[in-house]
């Protein structure tokens, strides 16, 4: 029922040209390797994934563990046991690929971590309770982004999985610059620092869409000791990941957004 929504809703979204001029423009910068009609496939698949998601979104607020689990299967792996049972918590990034609001309780009920999930607080009231009941019904943890290091300390004496959603666009000043999908892009730093500071394992979440309303989730080891690691290393190995992914199946990332506003000076 949910989908059939998701379809009439699909063509309202085209008929209203919601931001296709950013989704247009973000894609052939990203792909100038592509022809025209290459663009306008991605771009018509995008939207029918952006209905999809907006839907399974709200879905959240009701679905139980089972069903989170059959749509949203997460693929443990005994070296994440293993960092657990050594008591170490882990950095988790991800980007806004396939359905990163999934991902969060497909992870809490495989793995024993206790999920952090770092965000930023919404300036509306209404979506703001809403999103923060829905991101911690099974017992997710939400840390605003201002208070990601006051959070991070609080909880030392847990063993958590900080989630950062880490493509999201950085202001220019504070920003770690590099190329992604072709283009000049700012990066937030605090991911990465706040790695080194710790030295928590840094582990990226590839979220794979096997088809519609199905993901799969393969937990990837980035950095065992950050602190070891080149400055910008491990952000460099996560926008690489991502950008991978991302080239695999153009489709499922968040094209609407206004990702390159900025211009490195």
């Amino acid at each position: 029922m949910l989908y059939g929504l998701s379809d009439f809703f699909y063509f309202i979204l085209r008929l209203s040209g919601y931001r296709k001029k950013v989704v247009l423009t973000n894609l052939r910068n990203s792909f100038p390797e592509k022809s025209e009609d290459e663009i306008n496939k991605i771009c018509k698949n995008y939207y029918h994934y952006l209905c999809d998601l907006i839907l399974e979104i709200v879905k959240t607020m009701t679905m139980t563990k089972s069903q989170t689990q059959k749509r949203c299967v997460f693929h443990n792996t005994p070296w994440l046991d293993d960092i657990y049972g050594e008591g170490k918590s882990i950095i988790v990034l991800m980007g806004h690929y396939g359905n990163w609001e999934w991902a969060g309780p497909a992870f809490l009920f495989t793995t024993k971590f206790q999920l952090a999930v770092i965000y930023r607080p919404l300036t509306n009231p209404y979506f703001e309770k809403m999103t923060v009941k829905m991101r911690t019904r099974h017992g997710t943890s939400i840390i605003a982004m201002n208070n990601t290091l006051r959070g991070m300390i609080a909880n030392r004496k847990t063993i958590t999985a900080t989630a950062f959603v880490a493509d999201q666009t950085a202001t220019p000043e504070n920003a770690y610059w590099t190329s992604f999908l072709n283009q000049d892009t700012a990066i937030f730093t605090g991911p990465e620092k706040l790695a080194k500071k710790f030295d928590y394992p840094v582990v990226y979440m590839n979220v794979k869409r096997v088809k519609r309303g199905y993901y799969e989730i393969f937990p990837e080891l980035m950095s065992l000791h950050p602190n070891k690691t080149k400055e910008n290393e491990i952000l460099n190995a996560f926008m690489r990941r991502l950008e991978t992914e991302i080239n695999i199946d153009p489709s499922v990332w968040l094209w609407s957004h206004r990702r390159w506003k900025h211009k490195r000076k």
